[in-house]
């Protein structure tokens, strides 16, 4: 079952990479309490590939979207370079809570991790200290007739922190709908955080090969 699941997320292959469309609900890795992740699929994907496929980055549990995993090692430390340099446009899809109304919002904040007594992770804004993380915000639809009202947007990093956009979106008033963690109360049926990694930039890609 595991394996036809990960192979019906293939959406792109190709000598040096292999992309997949994650589903929610599934971690990427192992942890505690986690029996079922991406990384534990993978030899479900050992198709002309050196080795078995590593993961190039993360995405959260309950977040969707675009996985990028490198084929050979020269791939991953390539594609590691890339995106310690800000190689990648990286872009996501998210449902909002509110009247959000700039067409073009960028947020830069610091932001720092702690853990709960339960020994949850999160993250939170500081003032004097932590890592700088900027977000740009760009509005795609609304439904301010709905209660409550709602809108659609994208999302793009300009940095990679944990929880960014999260914490971003929540700072600003319009927490992720169903975003339990950061105050993003549940509507419309959703069930996991409206968080979806839409795009990964093919071009960046393109530089592995020198292309």
């Amino acid at each position: 079952a595991d394996a036809e699941m990960i192979q019906g997320c293939v959406i792109y292959k190709d000598d040096d990479v292999i992309v997949l469309n994650k589903p929610p609900g599934i971690a990427v890795q192992g942890g505690t309490g986690t029996e079922r992740h991406i990384d534990g699929m993978l030899d479900a994907l050992q198709f002309e590939v050196e080795g078995r496929p590593k993961l190039v980055h993360r995405l959260d549990r309950d977040t969707s979207g675009v996985l990028l995993l490198a084929k050979k090692r020269a791939a991953l430390v390539a594609l590691h370079a890339q995106l310690r340099e800000g190689g990648f446009d990286k872009r996501y899809l998210v449902l909002v809570r509110g009247r959000w109304r700039d067409e073009k919002r960028r947020v830069r904040l610091a932001l720092t991790k702690f853990a709960t007594r339960e020994g949850e992770r999160r993250v939170r804004v500081v003032q004097d200290e932590g890592a700088e993380s900027e977000t740009t915000f760009r509005r795609v639809s609304t439904w301010f007739d709905l209660e409550p009202p709602l809108a659609l947007l994208e999302a793009e990093l300009g940095t990679g922190r944990t929880h960014q956009i999260r914490v971003h979106l929540a700072s600003r008033g319009h927490p992720l709908l169903a975003d339990a963690l950061y105050g993003g109360a549940s509507a419309l049926g959703m069930t996991r955080q409206a968080l979806h990694a839409a795009r990964l930039d093919a071009a960046a890609l393109n530089k592995i090969a020198g292309g």
